[in-house]
């Protein structure tokens, strides 16, 4: 814009005020927001304006002709200089700011043992290159008298306020999953203290109590029965992979995520069983795979990504190949934070019909 009004003024009859020191100043000012590239860009402006108004006004010749591009040369070279150590700065800052939020995000959430049970099971998170914030996904999975139960969810937002909420929601978790039997109860008790949460006084700012919530997916496999039971708390339906072949879990009847037990109508559900025998394989994921969009902002197909996948891949291995998947489909420029947990049936026992049914 500055550029531009100093070429109006030179191209009319107020051409005789002087506007050389104008557009020399415009790369330091590009230095400050633009990047190196952007200050180089706004020099070659300054340049052609110079060489555009000295042909129009004929002023080839003159020394204040020559003293501006001689202005605009060191000027622009001071200022590209300024501007490469700016974005350096800014960059390593950057890095550090990452490097602690994967540090306490490893904290929260520890990897889940390889092998639990009647599962072999892997974890997989990876944060967001687009945010330096710590994000709110959450996984767990823990061996218990009733089978092997697993969580994963989505704290709505980032920061330190989601961290909170992740912390609170993976302790209760943790406490609820060996001391209910009832799969129903350990989504209630995370509920719960998720509320109790939000009722401490400046624990959370005013838009996270009136918009927050969490979305959860909570899995049990138990030891004697070939089957898995899910709560599904508006979060991504888990894919079972059967024969090399990926079903969806949609959930019969869906229900609202936690923190938004208000909008929840009718009798409590009840956790819905779908067959899961040995050699299948389970997949419970956070939004942040399948919102992964490409360049052309195609949405990443996990479906047809897990069956290219080898289906005797360990599930360390078959999780890195799903990472790899999603750095070929986004250029390794995900927007969103990832975590995903897969678990491997291993056990043999009572083979069930295929149809989900109620628990």
């Amino acid at each position: 814009m500055l550029a531009l009004s100093v070429l109006a003024i030179e191209l009319s009859p107020a051409h005789i005020m002087v506007t050389g020191p104008v557009l020399t100043a415009t790369p330091a000012l590009a230095a400050l927001t633009m990047g190196p590239k952007g200050t180089l860009a706004a020099s070659a402006t300054a340049l052609a304006i110079n060489v555009i108004t000295a042909t129009y006004n004929q002023a080839w010749g003159t020394e204040q002709v020559y003293g501006n591009f001689l202005g605009l040369f060191l000027v622009s070279l001071a200022s590209i200089a300024l501007s490469n150590a700016v974005r350096a700065r800014r960059q390593s800052e950057l890095d550090q700011v990452r490097r602690v939020a994967v540090a306490a995000q490893e904290v929260i959430l520890r990897p889940v043992p390889s092998q639990l049970g009647p599962v072999r099971a892997a974890s997989l998170s990876l944060a967001a290159e687009a945010e330096a914030q710590i994000g709110g996904d959450l996984y767990e999975a823990v061996q218990t008298p009733y089978g092997v139960r697993l969580i994963v969810g989505d704290v709505r937002g980032k920061g330190l306020k989601a961290v909170r909420a992740v912390a609170v929601a993976l302790g209760a978790f943790r406490e609820a999953a060996y001391h209910e039997d009832e799969l129903a109860e350990v989504v209630d008790r995370c509920a719960d203290a998720l509320h109790r949460e939000a009722a401490v006084p400046e624990a959370f700012d005013q838009e996270t109590l009136l918009e927050g919530f969490t979305t959860a997916l909570i899995a049990q496999v138990p030891a004697d029965k070939l089957v898995v039971h899910l709560v599904n708390r508006g979060h991504p339906p888990p894919l079972l992979l059967h024969q090399g072949r990926a079903q969806t879990l949609m959930p019969t009847c869906p229900l609202p995520p936690l923190g938004l037990e208000d909008f929840t109508v009718g009798p409590p559900a009840k956790p819905e069983s779908y067959p899961f025998l040995p050699g299948d394989r389970l997949l419970l994921y956070t939004d942040g795979v399948i919102e992964a969009r490409n360049r052309d902002n195609d949405f990443f197909d996990l479906p047809k990504a897990l069956e290219r996948i080898p289906a005797n891949a360990a599930p360390p291995d078959f999780l890195e190949q799903l990472h790899q998947e999603l750095i070929r489909h986004t250029d390794d420029r995900l927007t969103d934070d990832v975590a995903v947990i897969l678990v491997d049936r291993l056990t043999v026992g009572h083979v069930p019909d295929r149809r989900g049914t109620g628990h």
